[in-house]
């Protein structure tokens, strides 16, 4: 568990205005109509987020677990512990940001994850519009945080098997750097290292930083929090 540290970042000023105004949320397609401008921005019911990761002890501490750490961190902000659910995935249901939330850490491997995902959504009916998948990324420099929509997997299995199950590659990422190896490393044992002792020295407040990104998706939409995060 991750304890939390709270600290100021345009995201999460963002985030903490929302919910003290009680922002109504706007996500998803919606959210998209309401950033380019459009006059109906509408909200949708709920959203699917899921923080990938491998399951097992062995394997929590890994840079490619990186997603499932930020689950924990919303999961300790909703103050409730994740349950597991039918769907094959660890599951907490609550209010964040002012809107309803399903936190979900699927249970098997990180690359045959999409079916679990796919299963969420439509217990839940959550379109994959309204779906928010948290993840490492090698393209990134160490713990820089961006978001996007759709796009291209960049070799991570974990995308390409949610976007096969999904039938779409358009739904919200937050992209958690985790750079590249050294040297001549294979990046698939690189990921699957565990972060460094200086690394994790900064780790919570990084951790902290990636969760007020998926909050401020959720509360303010897709290129408002770009625009803070970029």
């Amino acid at each position: 568990m991750v304890t939390a540290l709270r600290f100021w970042s345009p995201a999460a000023a963002a985030v903490r205005t929302a919910r003290r105004s009680n922002h109504v949320p706007c996500w998803g397609a919606r959210a998209r109509r309401a950033d380019r401008g459009g006059t109906s921005a509408g909200v949708a019911e709920q959203v699917l987020v899921v923080g990938l990761g491998n399951p097992g002890p062995g394997y929590a501490g890994n840079r490619h677990n990186v997603g499932a750490m930020v689950l924990e961190v919303l999961a300790d902000r909703l103050g409730t512990g994740f349950k597991a659910h039918k769907s094959g995935a660890d599951v907490v249901e609550g209010r964040l940001a002012g809107g309803r939330v399903v936190l979900a850490k699927p249970r098997s491997y990180m690359n045959v994850s999409g079916p679990q995902v796919a299963k969420l959504a439509r217990f839940f009916k959550i379109e994959p519009a309204d779906v928010i998948v948290v993840h490492d990324e090698l393209d990134l420099p160490p713990a820089t945080i961006r978001v996007k929509l759709g796009g291209g997997e960049g070799g991570h299995n974990g995308l390409r098997s949610i976007s096969g199950s999904l039938g779409t590659k358009d739904y919200l990422r937050v992209r958690f750097g985790i750079g590249r190896p050294p040297g001549r490393m294979d990046p698939a044992d690189y990921v699957l290292k565990d972060f460094s002792a200086l690394e994790r020295k900064e780790l919570p407040l990084e951790l902290e930083r990636a969760a007020d990104a998926v909050e401020s998706l959720i509360a303010e939409g897709l290129l408002a929090t770009q625009n803070l995060l970029h």
